[in-house]
């Protein structure tokens, strides 16, 4: 009986430690998303209020110069290239491409400050934000294992992804709305998603207790939910956000 209980109270307090890790984890996940999202707004907000600078990006005929398509395709270069050098990065390597990728992010966004109101920009914040909350929680806490839907998300993304590129060529206003709707859809599923994702990855690899894989771990994470929160912002942008007059 002596070592039964040794046993179960040595699983319990493995079982706390875990539980105590994970929470220092996700924290850890939210503060570096928090600080992207913080460095992409300060850049964006830098640059599209300055009308100087947004000429480098757009010219004045409302077309993009080379430097802006360039700066729109970059973040998706640069995410592929992240999680194929990930392993080769150290830690402190990975945080930093980590805050590289949102100052770059945020001037591909620059744009949304001269096409849209300050007020509306805000607002679709606050919505974003408010909504994303309640999703990530609901990730975190739900006992439904939301696996089976990840590999039909990821093909949503993939989609969406073809299909704004066809759509900077036709410039189609229905096209653009079916891909608003579809996005805020997917990136609401991604985020409930992503949240369980990155709980289920920290406790199945926490009993190696290895720093440098839970460092680039949680950056990962963060980019992950990141990703998601600034989509997600995007396509609701589409129908909150007010034109500029």
């Amino acid at each position: 009986m002596a070592d039964y209980t040794t046993v179960r109270t040595g699983l319990g307090a493995r079982a706390a430690q875990i539980d105590e890790g994970l929470r220092a984890h996700m924290n850890k996940v939210y503060a570096l998303m928090s600080v992207g999202m913080l460095l992409t707004g300060a850049v964006a907000w830098a640059v599209g209020t300055t009308d100087a600078l947004m000429l480098l990006l757009r010219a004045p005929t409302g077309g993009m110069t080379i430097l802006g398509w360039v700066v729109m395709f970059l973040p998706l270069i640069m995410v592929f290239a992240f999680g194929a050098a990930i392993n080769r990065l150290s830690a402190a390597g990975a945080q930093l491409f980590f805050y590289v990728y949102a100052a770059v992010m945020g001037l591909s966004l620059a744009w949304i400050f001269q096409a849209f109101t300050g007020m509306s920009i805000a607002q679709t914040f606050l919505v974003t934000a408010i909504a994303f909350a309640g999703l990530s929680l609901y990730g975190y806490t739900t006992k439904k294992d939301l696996s089976a839907f990840g590999t039909f998300l990821m093909m949503g993304v993939i989609g969406l992804i073809v299909a704004s590129i066809v759509n900077i060529f036709l410039a189609s206003s229905a096209l653009m709305f079916a891909i608003s709707v579809l996005g805020v859809l997917i990136f609401a599923g991604l985020t409930a998603y992503d949240t369980q994702n990155i709980k289920n990855t920290y406790v199945q690899h926490a009993m190696s207790m290895d720093q440098e894989w839970l460092e680039k771990s949680a950056i990962m994470g963060a980019l992950q939910i990141y990703l998601d929160f600034i989509n997600l912002f995007m396509f609701l942008l589409q129908f909150m956000g007010q034109r500029e007059e």
